[in-house]
C-alpha cells in the first residue's frame, strides 16, 4: 500500500485528506516512481479551490512535480529503466504528494548526480517555467529584466537565469524577501503602492522585458515601466496581460531539460527553503496558499 494527499471536493483545505491506496501502475508513455521529493506550487491549491476548472475526477490527487526512483516502466517508453533517478511532471490523473506516483515520460528527465532529490523536485514546474519565460524574448547582456513576484520559486530561478546571461535584473517582491531576492544578484524593489516609481528610479528609460508572476492589479500598476507592451510576459494572468498588449508564457518541452542542465552545474539554485514530511503535506500546501513563502516548499515522503 501507499499514501497520497487528495482532495475529495472542490473548496478549501478542509477538503484535503491523506489516504491509503495501492501504488499506481504506469500506463503507456508513463513511469512509476517511488517519490523522494515533491515540489509545492500555487497551482496545487488553485486546482483544489476550483480556480483552474472542475474537470478533475474526485477524489483528486494533489501535486504536479516530483523527483524519485523509477519502479516500473510503461509500454512505449524508451531511455528509462527501473532504478533510474528522475524528475518530472505527474501523468494525467496522478499526483506527486504521495509515496508512489506515475510521471509522464515525455515530461521527465534523468536526475543528475550533482542534484539532490529536493532540488530536483523544484525544477519540473518552477524551474522549467523560469527557463521558458526568460527565453521567450531575446535580450542582450546589459538589458533590463523586471520580475514581478521575484521572491517565489519561479521568480528566484528566473532572476538567477537572468544573472547568468548578464542581464540587469530588477526583482519586485515583499520587503520580507529582500535578502533572498538580492542573493540572486537582482536589484530589489519593494512591492505595493509606488512600486512603478521605484522601478523608474532604477530604470528611467523603462525595462526591456517585464516578467509577471503575480497578475491582477500589481501587473497593471507596473505595466507602465515596460518600454513596449509587447515585452510583458505573464505566467499568472493571461487575460490581463493580453488586455495590456503583452503575451502569456509559452511552455516548451525543452525547458525542463535545459534548466536541469543549468542547475546541474550550479548556475541556478532552486532555493529550497522549507521541507515537510508527507504526513504534514497539508501544512506545506497551506504555507504556499498563504503566500508567505520565501523560496521553494518541498514535501519529502
Amino acid at each position: 500500500m501507499s499514501k497520497a494527499l487528495v482532495f475529495a471536493a472542490y473548496g478549501g483545505p478542509e477538503t484535503q485528506e491523506l489516504v491509503e491506496r495501492p501504488a499506481p501502475a504506469p500506463g503507456p508513455g508513463e513511469l512509476a516512481i517511488e517519490v523522494k521529493a515533491a515540489g509545492v506550487n500555487p497551482a496545487d491549491w488553485k486546482i483544489r479551490a476550483g480556480q483552474m476548472g472542475s474537470h478533475w475526477p474526485l477524489p483528486a490527487p494533489m501535486g504536479r512535480e516530483a523527483s524519485g526512483v523509477v519502479t516500473a516502466v510503461g509500454a512505449e517508453v524508451e531511455n528509462f529503466a527501473v532504478g533510474d533517478m528522475v524528475l518530472g511532471l505527474a501523468a494525467k490523473g496522478q499526483g506527486t504528494f504521495a509515496k508512489h506516483t506515475v510521471l509522464d515520460a515525455a515530461q521527465t528527465v534523468q536526475k543528475p548526480e550533482e542534484l539532490s532529490f529536493a532540488d530536483a523536485a523544484a525544477l519540473p514546474v518552477a524551474g522549467a517555467t523560469a527557463y521558458d519565460v526568460t527565453h521567450q524574448i531575446e535580450l542582450e547582456p546589459g538589458q533590463t529584466m523586471l520580475i514581478l513576484g521575484a521572491g517565489g520559486g519561479v521568480g528566484l530561478m528566473a532572476a538567477q537565469i537572468g544573472n547568468v546571461h548578464k542581464f540587469t535584473v530588477i526583482g519586485v517582491a515583499s520587503a520580507a524577501k529582500q535578502e533572498l531576492v538580492e542573493s540572486t544578484g537582482a536589484t530589489f524593489v519593494a512591492s505595493g503602492e509606488g512600486a512603478a516609481d521605484r522601478v523608474r528610479a532604477i530604470a528611467p528609460e523603462g525595462v526591456d522585458v517585464l516578467i509577471d508572476l503575480v497578475g491582477g492589479q500589481a501587473l497593471r500598476d507596473l505595466a507602465v515601466v515596460a518600454k513596449d507592451p509587447s515585452v510583458i510576459i505573464s505566467t499568472a494572468d493571461p487575460t490581463t496581460v493580453q488586455q495590456l498588449g503583452g503575451v502569456a508564457v509559452v511552455r516548451t518541452r525543452e525547458g525542463l531539460e535545459k534548466v536541469t542542465g543549468v542547475a546541474q552545474y550550479g548556475l541556478v539554485d532552486p532555493q529550497v527553503t522549507d521541507r515537510y514530511s508527507l504526513d504534514r503535506a497539508a501544512e506545506a500546501v497551506a504555507m504556499v496558499e498563504a503566500g508567505h513563502t520565501a523560496g521553494k516548499v518541498i514535501i519529502e515522503p
